[in-house]
């Protein structure tokens, strides 16, 4: 009977009586089936009971109704069930093995808030998001060094981005003061009747070689845009980080105000032999001082040089030049003004219908791409969709939507037109790139785009002029970049283009593809100056990556100071992109400092594990 209690009380009693409180009233016996049999020790150890292996009620009900009268008491946890010469103890529930993945660690405050920052940067979500019950919530549930996580209040989350912004300022004043030649792209944007002036900063780090960046500002531009204010708030901001003696040129479109700041506040030149100047010692009154501080509060505003926008210039020739060609020449203005017209009733209806939508949709398979009034790039990619179609399909739906249909010359003058333009759209998107652009591709750039728009002239019919016309604004309108020594000296500095056949070279970066067959040059003679030494052994090695230069520091040096420059001002037009984002109707009451501090930490990348270095 020993034997069996032991290995019974092992093996048989269910979990539920081994840990239940009152098991010490009862002493067990055996099993029996599903059900355990114990012995009463109340009532002097004589009377057997049976009850469940997971259920307790039936001994529960004998210590109320048999011993009423009794003042149960419950057993220690530690205690042991029943007669301890014939149970052993074992613990009341097994431990289960956890198969999943390990509990999350947990965090500091400081690093939730940055967690915090970073999404509502990132996201330009509205800094009251830290007030919404349901994000609150979800931030509750995370695990902050021994308790729930909490988000902070608007006030202290507000304060916490103008201390990042300080901290961001600080280290972006610091990489810019270890940075021998920077580059600026400038411009005024105008949204929801508030005028702002941005300005992007530009540079090659000196030891990886490779394109950085950085915001440096987008401040409230008040009243009219006058050159003058336009020159005093460039150089405020240029002078606030450092730069005032830094900046290699400043990038800007081809507005009058911004051409005019920078043709009258250009520094004077400096004379050679002014150090052997003896020093005189002249005698003003105090009167003349102050009547001409304004006077020399102006002149002491100086800007860089400046540098037309390439991306603005192309965009001027294909809008301006192109279009006065196209309407000045008899043989093409009517044709030409008939397929256009033609085309913007397509546009329109299969823009404001559905209806129209969907049987352009049905027929072709594709939409209709409709241009926006300015870029000038999506008005060729919707001629360029429409050229495509034929011209069967094309009069189908006219028809059907109750325009007038194509005639063969009106769509043959829409396809010359495109395969005209085509290297110059080419063209216009590289010139707006930012990571693997520089100053030094625009003369190459420019060469290549007259080559191949020469080259279709042969096999063209009704516009047969066009080539020609579109070379000829291109020597106009870059006249100053074709003639000058820097962007000659900038395009050498770059190995891609060291001599005029490496260009042929296929090792770029990713993605280069349709630029290695824009720059496909034919063998030429060198135009490009030899010299002794060093340019002689760079021109003669095959290399065409920038980090090729470390082997060469002279060309290092001059390539880092031309070649700063981006030949365009897009990446402030993507600052202002960026901007529209986040000064959105709905937030009208965001502060134009607020609004200057969520923009620089999004543009700037903050938040996200790339700053600045």
């Amino acid at each position: 009977t020993k034997h069996i209690c032991s290995s019974s009380a092992v093996y048989g009693p269910g979990m539920g009586f081994l840990s239940w409180k009152y098991s010490h009233y009862f002493s067990f016996l055996m099993v029996k089936d599903r059900n355990i049999v114990v012995n009463c020790t109340l009532c002097g150890g004589s009377k057997s009971l049976s009850t469940s292996k997971t259920s307790n009620s039936n001994l529960m009900k004998h210590l109320q109704k048999q011993h009423a009268s009794t003042k149960l008491v419950e057993k220690e946890p530690e205690g042991n069930v029943g007669d301890s010469s014939s149970v052993d103890t074992i613990p009341a529930k097994q431990r289960k093995l956890d198969f999943g993945q390990p509990a999350a660690q947990s965090i500091t405050q400081p690093q939730l808030h940055r967690l915090i920052a970073r999404y509502v940067v990132e996201d330009m979500k509205p800094i009251s998001t830290v007030e919404s019950h349901a994000f609150r919530q979800l931030i509750s549930h995370i695990p902050v060094r021994g308790r729930a996580g909490k988000a902070p209040s608007r006030k202290t989350f507000s304060s916490f981005l103008d201390q990042e912004y300080a901290n961001m300022e600080l280290e972006l004043k610091n990489t810019l003061d270890m940075v021998e030649y920077i580059s600026t792209t400038a411009d005024i944007w105008t949204v929801h009747n508030k005028s702002f002036l941005g300005v992007t900063a530009h540079w090659i780090n000196a030891q990886n070689m490779k394109r950085e960046k950085a915001a440096l500002a987008c401040r409230r531009f008040m009243g009219r845009h006058t050159y003058d204010s336009i020159a005093s708030e460039l150089d405020n901001i240029n002078s606030s980080h450092g730069l005032s003696f830094k900046i290699t040129s400043t990038v800007t479109d081809n507005g009058s105000n911004f051409v005019k700041a920078f043709k009258v506040y250009q520094p004077p030149p400096q004379s050679d032999d002014s150090e052997y100047e003896e020093d005189e010692v002249t005698f003003v009154s105090i009167g003349d001082v102050l009547q001409n501080g304004a006077d020399d509060a102006d002149d002491a505003i100086s800007l860089p040089p400046h540098q037309r926008c390439a991306s603005h210039t192309m965009n001027l020739i294909s809008c301006t030049d192109v279009e006065k060609w196209l309407l000045s020449e008899a043989a093409t203005k009517t044709i030409y003004r008939s397929a256009t017209t033609k085309c913007a009733g397509l546009w329109n209806k299969a823009s404001r219908s559905t209806v129209a939508a969907e049987i352009v949709e049905d027929i072709i398979t594709k939409k209709l791409l409709v241009p926006c009034t300015t870029r000038w790039n999506s008005f060729y990619y919707a001629l360029e969709r429409i050229s495509k179609i034929p011209l069967v399909e094309l009069n189908t739906i006219s028809s059907t939507l109750q325009l007038k249909c194509f005639n063969e010359r009106e769509h043959q003058c829409i396809s010359e037109y495109c395969a005209v333009m085509k290297p110059l759209t080419v063209a216009l998107n590289i010139l707006q790139g930012e990571d693997h652009c520089f100053y030094g591709i625009l003369l190459p750039t420019l060469e290549s785009l007259m080559t191949k728009t020469l080259a279709i002239k042969n096999g063209l019919q009704i516009l047969v002029g066009l080539p020609d016309a579109v070379v000829q604004a291109v020597k106009t309108r870059f006249a100053h970049v074709l003639g000058s020594e820097d962007a000659l000296l900038a395009a050498v500095t770059l190995p891609k283009f060291k001599l005029r056949t490496s260009a042929t070279n296929t090792t770029q970066h990713p993605g280069s593809s349709k630029e290695d067959e824009f720059f496909s040059f034919e063998e030429n003679e060198d135009i490009y100056a030899t010299a002794e030494g060093e340019v002689a052994e760079y021109l003669k090695s095959g290399a065409t990556g920038l980090d090729f230069l470390n082997h060469f520091p002279m060309i290092k040096k001059l390539s880092l100071k031309l070649n700063a420059a981006t030949p365009s001002s897009a990446p402030v037009e993507r600052l202002f992109s960026l901007g529209n984002l986040i000064l959105t109707p709905k937030r009208n009451k965001l502060s134009d400092h607020k609004f200057e501090k969520l923009l620089l930490l999004r543009y700037n990348c903050w938040f996200d594990g790339t700053r600045v270095e």
